[in-house]
């Protein structure tokens, strides 16, 4: 039975040029002109330039920008919040409705890929053209949502197209299964702190290549990512969404992950049908926030440098995505940074966020570095505030003063062109009428003009004009395919750090019995801040363990064990925000510590006073923890494998950790045989690497802390500034440190990327 919201596609060909495609019922048809096929998007007849594919992008988006008004050209500077399939009404989103009615009340009538009444409006009356896309059933799913939405698109005034972004979906959950022989929903690579961990930027770059095709499969066409900061705060809570410690090996990977994301094969300029933007964040750096409190929250909005260090934090910029090796040139897109970068404004002292900071935007970005590609904002920066604990509401840093609509304006100002997470229109409106009073009509217009010529080039680049759609009945085959999974397994292998190996015991022989303790979990709140009860058990299936060894239930029957082990945290899921509300209501200012170690933890060697601090909610500046105390949520991990130990005597005892960066890791490594150190990898690469079959060959991309007090004592701006720990065999966990069976590593990625 045919589908009603399958959209029906008619083509035309062009010899040595490209491949048309038009929803039959759009209203909208081709035209002929010397021998050559193009759009007839106007609906007049008549090729306009911006219709011309034998044009370049820049000619084609200064024709159309000249077109459109000023409405128009707003709605192409909004980039809405996430859309799920399906959506579901909720405050921090908004309404999701599909004829008016919820979907859990639609009885199955409407499927999971139906537009909402919400996407229709945005697209038919509001102009806006660019879509933050989460949660999707499958490929298929993702491909008849988004085929929906070009067709309501090209139905409108221009037939401009949609551009469908997405945050990184190729990470893995840790209890994944890998079939060697079969595909999946979609492949599964390392986060980006693991990738770093391989020290092997043409890997980076096949990543990219190969998750830009599962990308477009889906009608998929921008990238939130690269993630580009450099990890100089170890207590940092996006450190695994980093490269790391090294703003060399940052750039190199930065480099690598866009020129294999934007380059089509073939192409002249590396742009066409296999193309996808990369929007590299967050400018000029985000890893140097106080205390490792990460932005997103208003408790973590101050980045401070008293290293004097913010020079190196533009380098994976610079000399990493403005600095690409394939003819695309440099990342197509750039997002800044939440933080207030404080003390770094040289003209005019601003202590506001990045998005809002003419000096950093514009003088810095634009003007020193010659950046005039397309600049979006990260997500919500002119919405209400939330509390300072969560990640809910605005992040208008330094300037929660201002209205939504002043806010609006300054970003303008400052030099941004696109409003990541904004989809009202009218706030837009209201912040172009405030600029027309203070700067005038033609002076706002041509402002706005020069944002819709970047926005549109990005679009042009990629081929939405010429064939916006995908097959959705081919999008499942596309994605997740045998061999793409197979290439992401492999450099999960490849990512695992091997830290120690006493007596070179590992690998253990396939079959060998084992005792694998339970994992501990206290009741804590998820991401979606909903009460997950306590569990207590096998953190590995079955099934996946017997694949590799003999289970068995008591130490006494094991010849060894494994430990799986989650880096300690303040909280169970996401970035700890270092604040108690309970503190604040106690009298005290709400910051607490953030903790890398397992047992409870007393700041003893925190800072007096904080280096910035201010939020219109607090009557002080001074945002001091010490002598505060924290335990870590994950604090029985440890009893386990001491708990372990004990039972097993001297026989093997191998820990498993899965870690998002620097930890310490002294309180256990004495008593562990072998330790292995994973970061977004399943538990199914470590037993390969465990068994043998594979060599472990990843190197730490970071320091690995001795204690706290050198966590507490290191400058966040500052990289290689910490006393490493150093094991019971003597070996120094320091940057670029790894073992193989041999040994040490000590190859050219060493001898490249090392500290000397």
């Amino acid at each position: 039975m045919e589908d009603k919201y399958q959209v029906n596609l008619k083509t035309k060909e062009n010899p040595d040029g490209p491949r048309l495609c038009m929803a039959e019922d759009s209203g909208k048809g081709f035209m002929e002109q010397d021998g050559l096929y193009f759009k007839d998007l106007v609906g007049d007849g008549k090729l306009y330039p911006y219709e011309d594919w034998r044009l370049t992008a820049q000619e084609r988006a200064e024709d159309l920008a000249s077109r459109l008004n000023v409405e128009e050209m707003l709605g192409l500077m909004l980039h809405t919040p996430q859309q799920m399939l399906p959506g579901f009404s909720n405050p921090y989103l908004g309404d999701f409705t599909y004829g008016g009615r919820e979907y859990r009340d639609t009885d199955g009538s409407v499927p999971v890929y139906a537009m909402t009444d919400q996407q229709k409006k945005f697209v038919e009356k509001d102009f806006i053209r660019h879509y933050l896309l989460s949660i999707v059933p499958d490929a298929h799913g993702s491909a008849m949502w988004t085929n929906q939405m070009q067709e309501a698109a090209e139905t409108a005034p221009f037939g401009v197209p949609v551009n469908i972004s997405t945050d990184p979906r190729h990470g893995c959950t840790a209890t994944d299964e890998f079939n060697a022989g079969a595909g999946g929903a979609i492949s599964h690579w390392p986060e980006n702190i693991g990738m770093a961990a391989t020290f092997d930027p043409e890997l980076e770059r096949e990543y990219a290549g190969i998750a830009a095709k599962e990308y477009r499969a889906m009608g998929l066409t921008t990238a939130l990512s690269p993630q580009i900061d450099i990890g100089t705060e170890p207590r940092w809570g996006r450190y695994s969404g980093s490269y790391g410690e090294s703003s060399r090996l940052a750039a190199d990977m930065a480099r690598a992950y866009c020129d294999g994301m934007q380059t089509t094969e073939g192409s002249a300029d590396g742009w066409g049908a296999d193309s996808v933007i990369a929007m590299a964040k967050h400018w000029p750096g985000a890893g140097a926030v106080e205390a490792g409190r990460e932005a997103h929250f208003p408790c973590g909005k101050y980045a401070v440098y008293p290293g004097g260090n913010f020079e190196d934090h533009l380098i994976p910029f610079t000399e990493g995505a403005f600095d690409l090796s394939g003819g695309t040139g440099k990342a197509a897109a750039i997002m800044p940074s939440y933080v207030i970068a404080t003390g770094q404004d040289q003209e005019n002292g601003e202590d506001v966020g990045i998005a809002f900071n003419r000096y950093l935007m514009t003088t810095l970005l634009r003007e020193k570095y010659g950046y005039d590609e397309m600049v979006c904002t990260d997500w919500g920066l002119t919405d209400p505030l939330g509390p300072m604990n969560l990640m809910i509401g605005g992040k208008c840093w330094g300037v929660e003063d201002l209205s939504p609509e002043e806010r609006c304006l300054k970003i303008m100002e400052a030099g941004n062109d696109q409003f990541g997470g904004l989809s009202d229109i009218d706030r837009l409106k209201k912040a172009y009428q405030l600029g027309v009073e203070k700067y005038g009509q033609d002076a706002m217009e041509q402002r706005i003009r020069r944002s819709a010529v970047r926005i549109l080039r990005n679009m042009f680049r990629v081929g939405l004009f010429e064939n916006p759609y995908v097959d959705a009945d081919k999008a499942n085959d596309l994605v997740g395919t045998e061999e793409y999974c197979k290439r992401g397994f492999a450099a999960q292998l490849k990512s695992i750090v091997m830290l120690k190996n006493r007596g070179q015991m590992l690998p253990l022989a396939k079959k060998t019995k084992i005792y694998v303790p339970k994992q501990y979990s206290p009741a804590g709140r998820n991401w979606m801040m909903r009460m997950d009860p306590e569990t207590n058990e096998i953190p590995v299936p079955t099934e996946i363990l017997e694949k590799y060894f003999t289970l068995v239930d008591t130490p006494e029957d094991a010849d060894a064990a494994i430990v799986f082990m989650r880096m300690p945290k303040n909280e169970k899921t996401g970035m700890d925000s270092g604040y108690s509300q309970a503190d604040r209501e106690a009298g005290g200012n709400g910051y607490v510590p953030i903790t890398r170690q397992y047992r409870t933890y007393t700041a003893e060697y925190a800072r007096e006073e904080s280096l910035a601090g201010g939020d219109p909610r607090e009557d002080f500046t001074n945002r001091c923890y010490k002598g505060k105390t924290v335990t870590a949520y994950q604090a029985a991990d440890l009893d386990a494998l001491l708990d372990t130990r004990k039972a097993m005597g001297d026989k093997p005892v191998i820990a498993c950790v899965s870690s998002d960066g620097p930890m310490v890791v002294a309180e256990f490594e004495g008593k562990a045989d072998g330790i292995l150190m994973g970061f977004g990898v399943t538990y199914e690469a470590f037993l390969q690497l465990i068994c043998g079959d594979a060599e472990p060959c990843g190197l730490l991309p970071f320091q690995m802390p001795a204690n706290m007090k050198t966590v507490e004592r290191q400058k966040e701006d500052v990289p290689f500034d910490m006393e490493c720990h150093v094991d019971s065999e003597g070996h120094v966990y320091d940057f670029a440190f790894g073992m193989n069976w041999s040994g040490v590593i000590a190859d050219e990625r060493v001898a490249r990327y090392g500290r000397k």
